[in-house]
């Protein structure tokens, strides 16, 4: 049986190759997508997504908005890593599916309530409102959860928005907080596993060379308007692909190692907001909160990511 899943998301260059590797896998059934600000206002990522699901031939999927705005003051975006339209690259036609009715919140919720326990995981590729929001208006949700899969935070990598915070923590940390402390069954994808995964030109033209229209838009995808990594030996630009390692960790997650550690959010200090303390040697004395991800196979990982966009069309 396919592992149900709903992917909370606000696409984002690599939360569309990662949308595309969900619905290329026969393994995974979509219950729907829910959009969020965060790479870009949520008028954006929700058309985005829904333009993603037209691209793949998958209409039927619903398509809901989430929150606006963070909890917290502030907000930032990330245009100057997705482009202004937020799929880098890629231009794909206005979509024709229509965003459904109802706040991303509810259906979150509902969709929970709803299933048999512990039977539908959350992919989180954005900032955590929508799933904060849901914990604390319906609280009892966390122990619903098959799991929820977070991509997000940083240890040793350090951060990528500010020198402390990764993205999707720093975009709302008081969201984060909210999560990590929920009691739900959280494993983390953080930034230092996702740079082990780089996209080379190699790899790109592996999948460039599928031939099919999703493989032309991953390639573009994986190749943004602004590369943040250089190859020391080559100077070529290259790119860390973050969010598909969400999927890929649901289709084989032996291609990962991680630990349980407990990790919380810094929401107090201007230095360091969003920055996520795990605690890797438990001198804390907080009780594990997560299993944090360490490590990937990145060739197998770009080998499956390549094989699976081959089957759509």
């Amino acid at each position: 049986m396919p592992l149900p899943i709903i992917i909370d998301t606000d696409p984002g260059t690599d939360d569309a190759v990662a949308i595309l590797l969900a619905l290329a896998a026969l393994d995974l059934e979509v219950l729907g997508l829910v959009a969020v600000a965060g790479n870009l206002p949520l008028a954006l990522t929700e058309r985005n997504a829904r333009a993603i699901l037209e691209l793949a031939g998958r209409p039927e999927i619903p398509v809901y908005a989430g929150c606006p705005r963070p909890m917290g003051p502030g907000h930032v975006t990330a245009e100057h890593a997705h482009g202004t339209g937020g799929l880098g690259q890629l231009e794909l036609p206005p979509p024709q599916i229509p965003l459904r009715s109802g706040h991303g919140v509810d259906f979150l919720i509902d969709t929970l309530r709803e299933a048999k326990p512990q039977s539908v995981t959350v992919c989180a590729l954005g900032p955590l409102t929508n799933i904060a929001t849901a914990l604390i208006k319906a609280p009892e949700i966390a122990e619903r959860l098959a799991g929820l899969v977070v991509m997000g935070g940083a240890s040793y990598a350090l951060g990528n928005t500010t020198p402390a915070a990764e993205f999707n923590m720093h975009a709302d940390p008081f969201a984060a907080a909210v999560v990590f402390d929920s009691g739900a069954p959280v494993t983390l994808i953080p930034l230092d596993l996702t740079h082990q995964v780089l996209s080379t030109p190699e790899r790109i033209g592996r999948v460039r060379a599928l031939g099919n229209r999703c493989g032309e838009a991953a390639a573009l995808l994986l190749e943004p308007p602004r590369a943040v990594v250089r190859d020391n030996r080559t100077k070529r630009p290259i790119y860390a692909l973050h969010d598909p390692c969400v999927v890929a960790y649901l289709l084989a997650p032996e291609l990962f190692e991680g630990v349980e550690a407990n990790v919380a959010i810094e929401t107090q200090s201007p230095l360091t907001l969003g920055m996520t303390v795990i605690d890797w040697r438990g001198i804390s004395g907080r009780p594990p909160n997560a299993r944090v991800m360490r490590t990937i196979d990145a060739d197998r990982f770009y080998e499956l990511l390549t094989g699976r966009l081959a089957a759509l069309p």
